[in-house]
């Protein structure tokens, strides 16, 4: 089988997704077309280079809708012959994208792609889509379904983890966060978005809050307590499925759970034929990818299975694994990944993650993954995994080899 390369990986600043955010005025398409362009100039290729663009976006409506990738191929450089294919993994779009790539690559389907993703959630709000899951009142019963704030404070619950732990955790992420910025950790990916004049939009995640201490956390409210508890009645929900609970420990909030921002990522993949007719050097072979379905009302526990099945099909034990990328959803699920395995936290988003930076629903997987292949190179470490919780009970991992 054809060995998938990365090339290149790039994502912008992660901007405050409301109004008074920076990329607020930039659209999702517009965004998209500009990471492209970014991408196809600075590893010098014609616009004709790829077979196709695989872009993640979860909130498919409006001006997120029709078909986004095609729409950003359009907007950009990219010559019209390439097509383009919107898809929705919920919050590991943007690493299903990359991985939907590599796999493409592996069955000969295309020598290079572009895959990656964006979500402008101050644009296009979270939910607006709709969801079956919600909505339908059968599926909703049968599925027992509560929101994912709901979903985070019952792992919390399950694995005994404290207001204290998930906020200590938080309080971590931003120290990470703001100590990998003063470094110039993300100086290779990270690209600054420009109007058409030029002029600098953001060069720098703005989400960000690296004052943030055990104090500050403690003074804000649980997010979802009144949800839980009140009209309509979720934690009711929760334990007619899980009864052994006998009532839900509610302990996140604005402060450890992930941010709502804007952004957007791509990575370049191909096999060996195309890095030499560009004249690229890979970065890393992505030596394996793995999806799982799990319980949909706990619902955010999929980084501990699927890590367990990618491992376990590749001949691998999490020993192998030097750094990892858990994308922090909400505290409790890198804690959930942290107790099962028993890994060290020094190997786990060493560089803060979506409580401190923010996470763009569809381009999230694509930034950590870049993130993760970053600080393999900084550290001269060999194999790194990224993975994701994913809504209505899903995971997604992806392992990376440096080359």
């Amino acid at each position: 089988m054809t060995d998938a390369y990365i090339y290149d990986a790039i994502r912008t600043p992660r901007g405050k997704g409301r109004r008074d955010g920076a990329l607020h005025e930039v659209t999702s398409v517009r965004l998209s077309a500009f990471t492209l362009n970014t991408l196809k100039e600075r590893n010098g290729l014609e616009g004709h280079a790829v077979e196709d663009v695989i872009w993640g976006n979860v909130t498919q409506v409006m001006e997120q809708g029709g078909c986004l990738a095609r729409a950003a191929v359009l907007a950009s450089d990219l010559d019209e012959s390439i097509p383009g294919l919107a898809i929705n993994r919920f919050c590991a779009s943007g690493l299903e994208a990359v991985n939907l790539a590599a796999n493409q690559i592996r069955g000969g389907a295309g020598d290079g792609y572009i895959a990656g993703g964006v979500e402008m959630m101050g644009r296009v709000p979270m939910g607006s889509d709709g969801a079956a899951m919600a909505v339908d009142p059968q599926l909703a019963m049968d599925s027992y379904f509560v929101p994912q704030g709901i979903s985070a404070d019952i792992i919390a619950t399950e694995y005994g983890f404290t207001r204290d732990e998930v906020d200590a955790y938080s309080v971590e992420s931003q120290n990470r966060a703001a100590a990998a910025w003063a470094d110039n950790r993300f100086a290779r990916s990270v690209i600054t978005v420009k109007d058409q004049n030029g002029l600098t939009i953001l060069d720098r995640d703005e989400y960000m809050r690296p004052q943030t201490d055990m104090q500050s956390l403690g003074a804000l409210k649980p997010a979802f307590k009144e949800m839980g508890e009140m009209m309509p009645g979720f934690d009711a929900v929760a334990l007619m499925k899980y009864p052994h609970l006998e009532a839900i420990n509610h302990i996140h909030h604005a402060g450890n759970s992930s941010g709502i921002v804007d952004g957007a990522a791509a990575i370049l993949v191909g096999n060996k034929e195309f890095g030499e007719k560009w004249g690229l050097k890979p970065r890393a072979r992505i030596r394996a990818n793995a999806k799982i379905g799990t319980d949909p009302t706990i619902n955010l526990t999929g980084p501990v299975p699927v890590t367990t099945k990618i491992l376990m099909e590749n001949g691998m034990n999490i020993g192998d694994i030097d750094l990892f990328e858990v994308n922090e959803a909400f505290a409790a699920v890198v804690l959930r990944f942290l107790q099962a395995f028993d890994v060290d936290p020094s190997k786990v988003n060493v560089n803060g993650g979506a409580i401190a930076m923010g996470h763009p629903l569809g381009a999230t997987g694509a930034m950590i993954l870049g993130t993760l292949l970053d600080e393999m190179e900084r550290t001269d470490k060999e194999t790194g995994l990224a993975t994701l919780c994913v809504a209505a009970g899903m995971g997604s991992a992806t392992i990376l080899e440096r080359v």
